[in-house]
C-alpha cells in the first residue's frame, strides 16, 4: 500500500479548438467533432499546410479586463481564461485556499510568437526605438504562469515547464510531486499554446512535419494510426487542472473528477525531432509512471495516446504500449483525441489530461476519428470513429516531445 499523498483533480478549464468551456469541449469529444479547418489567422497561400485547429469565437473580454488583455500575448490570454474557469469549477472562491499554499505550474512550448513576428516587422521597418516596452513581457514563455498567479492571487511557487509537446504533461507531473512533497496544497497546473502564425507554420512545414495532403478536406487531415496519415495538424488553446491534496479537498468537501496517481518522465537521447524507433524512452516513461502509481498492467483500461498522426510517431507509440503491456495491450483501448483537437503542442498533454479525467468520471472511451485504412504497424484498438460507453478504472496519457522529452501521467477513477 502506497503512503504517498493522494492528489485529486477538483477543477477543469479549457479554451480549445473544440470548445471554450469544459462542457463544449467534452460534448465535441463524445460526438467525434473535428475542430480542424482552413487557416484563418493569416493568409496560408505561402505555406504548404493550409489547415489548423484554431480556437474559435474566443471573447477575451469575458475572462480578462480589456486593458489587461492588451498587455498579454494570445497564449497568456488563453491560459488566464482556462485557469479562471478551472478555479471557479473547483469552487475555490475567496478564502477557499491559503494563497501562499497555492502554486502555479504551466507548460508552454514556444511563447508569444505573434508578438515576436510583429516585433521583427517593427525592428526591420522602423527601427528598435519603435519597439513596444511590453514586447518582452508579452512574448516570454513564463508570462502565462505569472499572469495566472496575479489573476488568482496564487502566492506559492510559480513555474513554467518547457519540454516541447510534453510541456503540459510534465507541468502536471511536477505539480503532483510538489503536492506530495508538501510544498503546496493546491496547484493550478496545465499548459497553453498559441502558435498558428506564418512563422511557426512555415517552420514546421520546412521540417515536413505537418499534414499537407488534406488541405481541401481539413476535418480529415488528422488521422492517427490510419495508413493515410501524413503529418500532424497544429492546434492551439489552453487547459488547466486544479490539483489538490486529498486532505485539502476533503476539508472543503470538493467535487472530484479523478486522482492523478502517477508520473513518469524520460529522455530518448536519440534525436532532436524524430522519436527513437525502438521506443525505449517511451517504454521507460510509461513503466515509471505505472510504478509511481502502484498500478498493475491489467488494471489499465485506456491510453490517451500522443497519437500525432505522423508516419514515425504512431507505430513507435504502438510498439511502446505493446512492450510495456504485453498481451494486455490488445485488451486495452488506445485512442488519440488529437484526431479532433489537433496538436496543441505545449498544451496538448494538459488538454488530454482533462479528457482523461472526464473519461474516468463518465465511463467513456473517446474515439480516434478519421480512421479508415488499417496500418499493420498500428494494430491496437484505437476506438475507431465512435466512442465507447463503458466503465474505466485507470487511464494513462502519453506525451512525447521534440528533443526526446517523454512524459506520462496515470489517472485513477475515484
Amino acid at each position: 500500500m502506497s503512503n504517498k499523498t493522494k492528489v485529486l483533480v477538483t477543477g477543469l478549464g479549457v479554451i480549445s479548438p473544440v470548445g471554450n468551456t469544459v462542457d463544449e469541449m467534452w460534448s465535441s469529444i463524445r460526438n467525434g467533432v473535428s475542430g480542424i479547418g482552413r487557416i484563418t489567422r493569416f493568409d496560408p497561400s505561402r505555406v504548404d499546410a493550409k489547415v489548423a485547429a484554431e480556437v474559435k469565437n474566443f471573447e477575451v473580454a469575458k475572462h480578462v479586463d480589456p486593458k489587461e488583455a492588451r498587455r498579454m500575448a494570445l497564449f497568456t490570454q488563453y491560459a488566464v481564461a482556462a485557469a479562471k474557469q478551472a478555479w471557479q469549477d473547483a469552487g475555490l472562491g475567496a478564502g477557499g485556499a491559503d494563497p501562499e499554499r497555492v502554486a502555479v505550474m504551466l507548460g508552454n512550448g514556444i511563447g508569444g510568437k505573434e508578438v515576436d513576428e510583429e516585433g521583427y516587422h517593427i525592428l526591420f521597418e522602423r527601427g528598435p526605438g519603435r519597439l513596444s516596452p511590453m514586447m518582452i513581457p508579452k512574448l516570454i514563455a513564463n508570462e502565462a504562469a505569472g499572469n495566472v498567479s496575479i489573476a488568482l492571487n496564487a502566492k506559492g511557487a510559480v513555474h513554467t515547464v518547457v519540454t516541447a509537446c510534453a510541456s503540459g504533461t510534465d507541468a502536471i507531473g511536477i505539480a503532483l510531486d510538489m503536492i506530495r512533497a508538501g510544498r503546496a496544497d493546491v496547484v493550478i497546473a496545465g499548459g497553453t499554446e498559441a502558435t498558428i502564425t506564418e512563422y511557426c507554420v512555415g517552420g514546421f512545414c520546412s521540417m515536413k512535419a505537418l499534414s499537407t495532403k488534406y488541405n481541401d478536406t481539413p476535418d480529415k487531415a488528422c488521422r492517427p494510426f490510419d495508413a493515410g496519415r501524413d503529418g500532424f495538424v497544429m492546434g492551439e488553446g489552453a487547459a488547466v487542472l486544479i490539483l489538490e491534496s486529498e486532505a485539502h479537498a476533503k476539508a472543503r468537501n470538493a467535487r472530484v473528477y479523478a486522482e492523478v496517481a502517477g508520473y513518469g518522465a524520460s529522455g530518448d537521447a536519440y534525436h532532436l525531432t524524430a522519436p527513437d524507433p525502438e521506443a525505449s524512452g517511451a517504454v521507460r516513461a510509461i513503466t515509471l509512471a505505472l510504478k509511481d502509481a502502484d498500478v498493475a498492467l491489467e488494471e489499465v483500461d485506456y491510453v490517451n495516446a500522443h497519437g500525432t498522426s505522423t508516419p514515425l510517431n504512431d507505430p513507435m507509440e504502438t510498439k511502446a504500449v505493446k512492450a510495456v503491456f504485453g498481451a494486455h495491450a490488445y485488451k486495452l483501448k488506445m485512442s488519440s483525441t488529437k484526431s479532433m483537437t489537433g496538436h496543441l503542442l505545449g498544451a496538448a498533454g494538459a488538454l488530454e489530461a482533462a479528457i482523461c479525467s472526464l473519461s474516468l468520471k463518465n465511463g467513456f472511451y473517446p474515439p480516434t476519428i478519421n480512421y479508415t485504412t488499417p496500418d499493420p504497424d498500428c494494430d491496437l484498438n484505437c476506438v475507431p470513429n465512435t466512442g465507447i460507453e463503458a466503465p474505466m478504472r485507470v487511464a494513462i496519457s502519453t506525451s512525447l516531445g521534440f528533443g526526446g522529452h517523454n512524459g506520462v501521467l496515470v489517472f485513477k477513477a475515484v
